[in-house]
């Protein structure tokens, strides 16, 4: 199983997660709406922001993400929150744009979403 590269360090900015509580809703002619669960797992979508100290470890992350899991391949990486290992993927196989940071001269992040089943 592959891991997440050491050189994509995450930040604590741009943490965000959600998930669908997969459950079906059904309005009733009088009374309280039905729920029922769909499935038994949900689909968790945790926000991140990946830091790059130079332009040498963003290209090591990107040929990690080409070359090692292929854009849609599952990865273990520490879960920001629980410091657990967690199994993931980048949602829809995307990671976002690499943009120049402000922290350091020749610093770069780069926003992603990551999904796993809870």
């Amino acid at each position: 199983m592959e891991t997440l590269p050491a050189v994509a360090r995450i930040t604590f900015d741009g943490q965000k997660r959600s998930f669908d509580p997969s459950v079906e809703r059904t309005e009733m002619e009088r009374g309280v709406p039905r729920q029922r669960l769909l499935n038994s797992q949900v689909l968790v979508k945790q926000s991140m922001n990946f830091y790059f100290a130079n332009i040498d470890d963003a290209m090591t992350f990107e040929a990690w993400y080409f070359d090692a899991i292929k854009r849609i391949g599952w990865f273990e990486m520490v879960h920001p929150y629980t410091g657990k290992v967690i199994k993931v993927r980048f949602e829809n196989g995307a990671i976002g744009d690499l943009v120049p940071d402000e922290k350091l001269p020749g610093d770069f992040r780069l926003d992603a979403v990551v999904e796993y089943l809870r």
